[in-house]
């Protein structure tokens, strides 16, 4: 039962909308690769290490195919081609690419039959070892068992991954559900992965495979101490969207940050290189297990929460489609929201409890990630305890799923271990207190709180309408999302994309989408 009293049909046709939406933009991505995309089936299949002045072997390999016209046909047949020619391993045949034996498309032409078959046996076994992966986190969640929904969520951002560790298990112990490695500034615009643990990243770690294994190493020992899994999560947006999400896949990741529109609008990422690229990372997620956090909440920092909620709950209808399309279940579907209204705006809280209710039943099975206010934190710690304190009430009031903890100091620092033990015993108080304070309250029929629900449904219910009439590229071309426009042909990486000829193919999506889970 609607504790909103939501149109239902209202709901279906937004729904509806949202997934000609998609279906439109599908038709463009099943259409088009790009460099990351296919650095991802390079990584997928065994490619790793970097080459003697640093550079990723992927993107050597990916170069290599650019610059000779192939990228059209993709990595996987001229990997494939190569290894018929060459007997040996697509390892092997990097490495050769790296020091110049090598010119990946010049060598003659074997049977795509063949070429199929050889670059299918490896898939296989990558596919099998992200199976393995996420037998492994399901067998830990039945032995250890896990936190209590909302999942209590927290940040370590120190620039070293060692450090990040020790913060890590602090969190752990404190009483942290889930890790969030922060990411650091700027990676999001590099268009390679760096290679190796790290030590010196600036507001953050650099995303690695080797940071992502030594974290999860520590995790699943915090873990094993504390008696529950620890879930890790890191970013697969920007230029290396995929890439990264299928490092997450191998290392055992839980939860990855993957909007297929945040990099367009606040990392000026082009738009057609991210629909692209967050169609394979969701495919790879979905396969995977892995929870995707998507980035609605940073509308409410670059617009107002009261005018542009509407376009909030829009893009989570979006979102959605784009994740059912690549095959990420509902329970997969992290999806965003925040807790932004000016805390000087009389019955703020209220209209908070009814975007949060409205958000709850209208992705019933979603775990939503429930962001915390940091766009009117001020440095009065006091103050910003009491708004950590507010969002966490409405999070239980709710029954969000994700709660990414509210710090006193926000916009002071990045969190101490003390920050985040406040914080973390802030939100423990509140939600044991109050842990079952949903199944006792209703909301009155036409007040304010059931009107703000109403108002917000049927606006965003426009919007989908019209970018369904006009397009997803247009309308961010109007600037329609966190007020921000974008150009179809401008932002970073529209070198990078490329449309596929008839004998392009990529082995992992039919593997990922139609393999037993």
């Amino acid at each position: 039962m609607s504790k909103l009293n939501l149109d239902m049909a209202k709901i279906d046709s937004s729904r509806q909308s949202a997934k000609n939406i998609a279906e439109d933009i599908q038709v463009f991505i099943d259409e088009h690769t790009t460099v990351a995309t296919e650095r991802t089936i390079v990584r997928l299949l065994g490619v790793d290490g970097v080459d003697e002045i640093g550079k990723p072997l992927p993107n050597v390999v990916v170069d290599n195919i650019k610059e000779g016209g192939g990228l059209e046909r993709g990595a996987a047949y001229w990997i494939g081609n190569a290894m018929l020619n060459l007997e040996l391993t697509p390892q092997e045949i990097a490495e050769k690419i790296s020091i110049g034996e090598v010119d990946i498309t010049r060598l003659p032409a074997k049977d795509e039959g063949e070429i199929k078959d050889v670059v299918h046996s490896i898939a296989v076994e990558t596919v099998e070892r992200i199976k393995g992966n996420r037998n492994k986190r399901e067998e830990y969640i039945k032995t250890l068992g896990e936190g209590k929904k909302p999942y209590l969520y927290v940040i370590v951002a120190t620039g070293n991954i060692y450090e990040d560790i020790v913060q890590a298990k602090a969190a752990a112990k404190q009483g942290a559900d889930i890790i969030a490695v922060i990411r650091t500034t700027g990676q999001s615009l590099l268009d390679y992965v760096p290679y190796g643990p790290t030590t010196e990243g600036f507001g953050g770690t650099y995303a690695t495979q080797e940071n992502f294994k030594l974290m999860r190493a520590a995790l699943d020992e915090v873990g094993e101490e504390v008696g529950r899994y620890i879930r890790l999560t890191n970013y697969c947006s920007g230029l290396c969207m995929p890439e990264i999400a299928a490092m997450g896949a191998l290392e055992r990741l839980d939860v990855m940050l993957n909007d297929a529109l945040y990099g367009i609008l606040f990392r000026d990422i082009n738009m057609q290189r991210t629909l692209v690229d967050q169609y394979f990372s969701r495919v790879i997620n979905g396969f995977a297990g892995i929870i995707i956090n998507t980035g609605e909440d940073n509308y409410l920092t670059t617009d107002d929460a009261v005018e542009a909620a509407h376009t909030v709950l829009a893009s989570q209808f979006i979102n959605e489609q784009f994740a059912l399309k690549a095959g990420l279940p509902e329970e997969q579907m992290g999806l965003g929201h925040a807790f932004e209204m000016d805390p000087t705006l009389e019955d703020g809280f209220l209209l908070e409890l009814s975007q949060a209710q409205m958000a709850r039943e209208i992705f019933p099975d979603a775990p939503l990630k429930y962001m915390p206010p940091t766009k009117f934190m001020t440095g009065n710690i006091y103050k910003g305890h009491i708004q950590n304190a507010m969002f966490n009430m409405v999070s239980i009031m709710t029954n969000q799923g994700i709660q990414l903890l509210g710090m006193l100091t926000e916009a002071i620092h990045t969190p101490h271990l003390h920050d985040r033990y406040l914080s973390i015993e802030n939100a423990k108080y509140i939600f044991n207190n109050a842990r079952h304070l949903s199944d006792e309250i209703e909301f009155k029929e036409g007040g304010v709180i059931q009107k703000r629900a109403h108002e917000v449904l049927d606006k965003a219910s426009d919007l989908l309408t019209q970018i369904e009439k006009d397009g997803l590229f247009q309308t961010i071309e109007q600037g329609k999302f966190g007020g921000v426009r974008r150009m179809r042909t401008g932002g970073k990486g529209l070198n990078g994309v490329a449309k596929k000829d008839k004998g392009y193919f990529n082995p992992f999506i039919p593997l990922m989408l139609g393999g037993d889970k």
